[in-house]
């Protein structure tokens, strides 16, 4: 496997002080969620750079062994049955930490950093905000959920569970059903996690309005 990634990169403003890294679903690409940037909305200044990356080209089980875009294998869809690749997950977060330390040799404080991802993108945002050893500024995770066990979970320190978390779901998601979503939840929350919930009528997509929730959540942490 590569070990750094390819990615696209939008600036909105000259003086860029924020940097959002954005994890795409399996076999997507960066070029998935480029056309969010527009609609959130966002003033010029402070300057925002957006990273889309490409996650790595591997066989996927699921999906019989063909090989895409993923950020770690999946052998099933019940959740139930399924064996994590904590492996996968492990060598992906390693891979987010690559670009936020580009970020930070570029000038970019490392607590103006965000981790953001929808489906398999948004488990290793999750994974990667909580157990990096960084003091990033948020998490995105959207139509997704926390692939830690209760084991590691407990592992976490307090510290990093400050860090503010915008968690999305579909109530008609039928990849990632919510109960899962749900869970996830209720585990970062037990633990006291600075997470705000989001659920919308919708399937395993992004809308409008979450774009817009989204907005304001962004908006928020960067002082605007």
């Amino acid at each position: 496997m590569n070990k750094s990634l390819e990615f696209i990169e939008i600036e909105t403003g000259e003086n860029v002080e924020f940097s959002i890294i954005w994890l795409h679903g399996l076999g997507a690409s960066g070029h998935d969620f480029e056309p969010i940037v527009p609609e959130l909305k966002l003033l010029a200044r402070p300057g925002v750079r957006f990273l889309f990356p490409h996650a790595p080209i591997r066989p996927i089980t699921i999906n019989g062994g063909a090989s895409m875009r993923g950020w770690y294998d999946i052998d099933s869809l019940d959740f139930e049955l399924r064996n994590q690749d904590r492996e996968g997950i492990a060598e992906s977060v390693a891979l987010v930490d690559e670009l936020i330390a580009a970020e930070i040799a570029r000038g970019v404080n490392e607590n103006n950093i965000i981790i953001a991802g929808f489906s398999q993108g948004g488990a290793v945002a999750l994974q990667a905000g909580l157990t990096l050893p960084r003091k990033i500024a948020g998490v995105i995770a959207l139509s997704t959920y926390l692939p830690m066990s209760e084991q590691d979970l407990d592992l976490v320190s307090p510290d990093k569970m400050s860090t503010p978390i915008f968690m999305a779901h579909g109530s008609m998601d039928d990849v990632i059903h919510i109960r899962y979503a749900e869970q996830s939840r209720d585990k970062l929350q037990a633990r006291n996690a600075s997470l705000e919930w989001f659920a919308y009528d919708i399937p395993h997509s992004v809308s409008n309005e979450e774009v817009d929730d989204l907005s304001v959540w962004l908006k928020r942490l960067f002082g605007m």
